[in-house]
């Protein structure tokens, strides 16, 4: 072969898909097996990281949510109270049923909140307790029965403080009450209320030891909108995050633990450090760091990179570890939480397996080289099945279903893609009829935009008084009567050699000699109108049947020279024929009215065909738009004589 600057192109090699694609993945598989016995270790080695740096940053993530649940469920309870407009904007003892009724409805619904309180900017306090804590039982000495606790600071009646505790019942109503002197407790000097007091978010305080119950926890506290000097505050109980760290462990002796924003360890997973980070720290102060441990100071001093897992050395041990920020918490935002694990207990697993999966490396690579073989001939089948289809899609035939079953996923996915295009070319070819389409491709017609000047005959019809008939009739009645009026002409047009070129509304425009030469097309249009009109007794009889309208139909046939080929836009062609030949047909069809005829024909017509169809003449007129007088004549039959052409619809006599 030659390109265009006349020099030969060297010619390339091909093969079939069956043999490159079987000779490639035999010797892939000879390659991967030589190397196979030296990568196994190192393979299994890091799929052991890289599962455990899947599992630890699992771990974080559930952390994080977890966290996240408290806070979200903790902040939406503070978040409530901050908002009620009248009953917390004024201190205990008013309104205390509505503060009661408030605060019962968050706790409930929050079962980790181990109490809510409002601090007042005159020292006044209020605060509800949950009871299902055996602490706080223990400690406020609750009576059989209580399920809630509101301890509040008050004044008698002669100004003098003292503070009041109520016990409710399961349906919230007060049993019992007690009243004691007051502790000296000042909400104004607490950390929760300084931390949110004349701010507008709510803002975590802590972790701490909680004063009264002991436990291990933080508050998150937010000003209340309609008196920034007002605070509620909710506790929050942590041990469920200690305990999460406790019992998620990678290995026997993984740990987790979460550092503040300086770097020293807040929590921890193992209970006795926890107990030894407790002891390290006062009740309201930071927590200082143990002594004596070497993985939290070798992380401290040189963490991996954040999200990030990497090796620290200890002693003669190394751990893999990933340290986290906790950036989407309000409970301890800017923490950071540590996952370790060591890493001779994260591959032990893996020298255990590694003998057995040498042992049956080398039978698997001789059943993989097997396989490969087998797929290849599948594979290769399937495709020219799959070409055998696009073949028959190129002849436009849409009766054979494309079903090539595979298991291979992109075979599937070609096949149901070849399916829905066959289904998009059959339904395209309901608007763009497929003989049209063919006869077009095997001529050479449909190559763009262009028009040449050719002989043709063309057929103009019309339905008399259609629209009347549109106007007594549903839409839905009119398209289906249309719909089987246009599968009649579909079927006459095609058998007579012609191509119908376009429905307009009720009329049809169909056309011979294009785009396929044919040499009796003036014989074949007078043939076809008969035809027709002959299978319109049959259909307006069905119509009569079913007390619906006759069709009546009139034709016009001109013969002559007309500008032929595809106009249209760029996306969109359209083949068609254009010029006086065309305009001339169509005023034929409407000279039928004034003749009381059915079909008429012009001279060019007659001159090409009367040997073989009679005609009857009713001399010259004048076309509307046409200067020139045209000769006029009705077709009346045609002769038996019928080509292989013709169908057997053309049974009108002479």
């Amino acid at each position: 072969m030659q390109g265009s600057d006349g020099n030969r192109r060297p010619e390339t090699w091909t093969s079939s898909l069956r043999s490159l694609l079987g000779v490639t993945m035999v010797v892939m598989l000879i390659v991967v097996s030589a190397t196979l016995v030296g990568l196994d270790y190192r393979r299994a080695r890091s799929a052991a990281i890289a599962n455990t740096e899947e599992h630890m940053g699992a771990f974080v993530g559930r952390l994080v949510d977890r966290l996240g649940v408290l806070s979200g469920d903790t902040s939406a309870v503070v978040g409530l109270v901050a908002s009620v407009a009248n009953s917390f904007l004024v201190p205990p003892p008013e309104r205390m049923i509505d503060k009661v009724a408030v605060l019962r409805e968050g706790i409930s619904r929050s079962p980790h909140i181990d109490g809510v309180y409002v601090g007042y900017p005159n020292g006044g306090f209020f605060h509800m307790v949950d009871l299902r804590s055996a602490a706080w039982r223990m400690a406020l000495d609750a009576p059989r029965g209580a399920t809630l606790a509101v301890r509040s600071m008050e004044r008698n009646d002669q100004g003098k403080p003292f503070d009041r505790t109520m016990f409710l019942d399961a349906s919230g109503l007060v049993f019992a009450e007690r009243r004691s002197a007051p502790t000296g407790f000042d909400p104004r000097n607490r950390p929760w209320y300084r931390a949110a007091v004349n701010g507008k978010a709510p803002v975590a305080t802590g972790p701490y030891e909680m004063a009264t119950t002991k436990n291990f926890g933080m508050t998150i506290s937010q000003a209340h909108r309609g008196n920034a000097k007002i605070v509620i505050g909710a506790d929050v109980v942590l041990d469920t995050i200690t305990d999460f760290l406790s019992r998620e462990r990678l290995t026997g002796d993984s740990v987790s633990f979460i550092l503040d924003a300086v770097g020293r360890p807040i929590i921890h997973s193992d209970p006795l450090m926890m107990q030894r980070i407790m002891a390290a720290k006062d009740r309201d102060g930071p927590v200082a760091a143990p002594q004596g441990n070497p993985l939290i100071e070798s992380i401290r001093l040189n963490p991996p990179p954040p999200g990030k897992a990497g090796f620290v050395d200890v002693g003669n041990r190394t751990y893999l570890a990933i340290v986290a920020p906790l950036e989407s918490t309000l409970l301890l935002s800017g923490h950071r939480v540590v996952v370790a694990a060591p890493l001779d207990e994260l591959m032990a697993a893996a020298n255990d397996t590694l003998v057995q999966g040498l042992a049956i490396s080398g039978a698997v690579v001789v059943l993989a080289i097997l396989l490969a073989l087998v797929l290849a001939h599948l594979i290769t089948k399937s495709l020219n099945q799959l070409t055998a289809s696009a073949q028959r899609l190129q002849d436009l035939d849409f009766t054979t279903p494309i079903d090539v079953p595979s298991r291979v996923a992109e075979i599937s996915m070609l096949n149901g893609a070849m399916n829905k295009a066959r289904d998009a070319i059959f339904t395209f070819a309901l608007y763009v009829p497929k003989e049209l389409v063919r006869k077009g491709i095997e001529s050479g017609h449909f190559a763009g935009r262009a028009g040449w000047r050719q002989e043709v005959t063309a057929l103009f019809t019309d339905i008399y008084d259609f629209t009347t008939i549109s106007e007594r009739h549903s839409p839905e009645e009119v398209v289906a009567m249309l719909s089987g009026y246009f599968d009649l002409f579909s079927e006459v047009v095609a058998a007579h050699e012609g191509t119908i070129i376009q429905f307009l509304g009720d009329s049809v425009f169909a056309m011979w000699n294009a785009p396929v030469a044919d040499a009796r097309h003036a014989e074949h249009a007078c043939r076809c109108a008969l035809a027709v009109e002959e299978r319109l007794e049959a259909f307006n009889a069905d119509q009569r049947a079913k007390g619906l309208p006759e069709f009546r139909t009139r034709f016009g046939i001109h013969t002559g020279t007309a500008v032929v080929g595809s106009v249209g836009a760029k996306e969109r062609l359209q083949y068609t024929a254009m010029g006086d030949t065309v305009n001339v047909a169509s005023r034929l069809e409407g000279m039928n009215k004034d003749y009381g005829t059915t079909i008429l024909a012009s001279g060019a017509v007659v001159a090409q065909c009367k040997d073989v169809v009679t005609f009857r003449p009713l001399g010259s007129a004048q076309a509307k738009g046409r200067a020139s007088a045209l000769e006029i004549y009705e077709v009346v039959g045609a002769s038996m004589m019928a080509t292989a052409g013709d169908s057997a619809e053309t049974g009108t006599a002479a």
